[in-house]
């Protein structure tokens, strides 16, 4: 068993800048995506996610990318 503590073992000290950078960007990611998966799975917020599911596909509304042409 000691062996295997030893292999999960993290020397903070030995940590250089980008090690810092790494464990702390996955950090903000993972809760920033539990976050996300918390708002878009709660009951109250279906109705206003599906009134907007087909605004990829919908052409009555244009971006300014318009050139006049029908």
């Amino acid at each position: 068993m000691s062996s295997l503590v030893e292999h999960w073992r993290t020397d903070w000290a030995a940590m250089t800048v980008n090690d810092w950078i790494g464990t702390i960007l996955t950090v903000v990611i993972f809760v920033l995506m539990v976050l996300v998966y918390f708002q878009v799975l709660r009951p109250k917020n279906r109705e206003r996610l599906e009134s907007r599911r087909f605004i990829p596909f919908d052409d009555e509304e244009r971006s300014g990318d318009d050139d006049g042409r029908e």
